[in-house]
Formats: C-alpha cells, sequence, structure tokens
C-alpha cells in the first residue's frame, strides 16, 4: 500500500494533467462513477454527512486498526468528491488520518473552484472523516 503522502502526490499529479476546470470537474465525476455500489440499507440518518447540501452517506468500518470508509452521494460532483477522499483515506491507520492535516486538498486547489455550497460540504467530509479517525484512536 501506499503511504498517505504517496497517495496524495498521486492525486495531486492527476489532477495538474488537466489544464481547465471544467476537465477537473469531469475527473471528478468519473472517480464519482467508479465508486463500488452503496447498498441501500446504508443510506441512514446516521451516515449521513451534516453540512452538505447533497446528500452524501459515509460508511466506516475498523479493521486490524485500519479504518475502510464507502461512501455515496445523490450529487455527481460530490460523490466524486467523498470517492476522491476516502481514495486517500480508506486503509489507513485511525492515528495516520486524525494527525493529516489534509492541506493536499489547498494543492489541488479544489476549494477555492467550487461553489460555495460545494466547498461548505468539502469541509464538512474532511470534518467527518477526521472526526471519525479521532473516535478510533
Amino acid at each position: 500500500m501506499k503511504t498517505l503522502q504517496e497517495a496524495q502526490a498521486e492525486v495531486i499529479e492527476d489532477f495538474s494533467m488537466y489544464d481547465e476546470w471544467l476537465d477537473k470537474y469531469e475527473y471528478l465525476i468519473d472517480l464519482g462513477h467508479r465508486l463500488p455500489p452503496f447498498p441501500e440499507e446504508l443510506k441512514t440518518e446516521d451516515r449521513l454527512i451534516k453540512g452538505c447540501q447533497s446528500r452524501v452517506w459515509l460508511d466506516t468500518t475498523a479493521e486490524d486498526g485500519r479504518l475502510f470508509f464507502r461512501a455515496d452521494s445523490d450529487a455527481i460532483i460530490t460523490k466524486g468528491i467523498i470517492s476522491l477522499l476516502i481514495g486517500v483515506y480508506s486503509g489507513r491507520t485511525a492515528r495516520e488520518i486524525a494527525e493529516d492535516d489534509f492541506s493536499f486538498i489547498e494543492r489541488l486547489g479544489l476549494r477555492e473552484n467550487l461553489s460555495p455550497t460545494r466547498a461548505n460540504g468539502l469541509a464538512s467530509m474532511v470534518a467527518t472523516i477526521r472526526e471519525t479517525a479521532k473516535n478510533h484512536v
């Protein structure tokens, strides 16, 4: 498994291949399409990420000291954003996630190129992943 820094660097490199934000949005949409199917029975209130305009469900499983995430959203770009996040953080230790500064998101320029409501949703997704990790340390 790649280190957290390697996984983050790979995402930054993938994003840097595209000059236009329209192409980066297409990349996010593609990431969302790659998410494994999310079981309908897991689409419960307790798995909804609060603070997102779209509905985003995050399910967490702890196994052998590592956290595994799966997610879904009813909005295509939001689904891509959560896919990007769980692609980087799923399978990591809770401590590794809790201690990360998530600064790779700033290096992507993602937050400033999202609508204010999507940027708030991104912040809520990050906060939820970080809080989940802190609760498992």
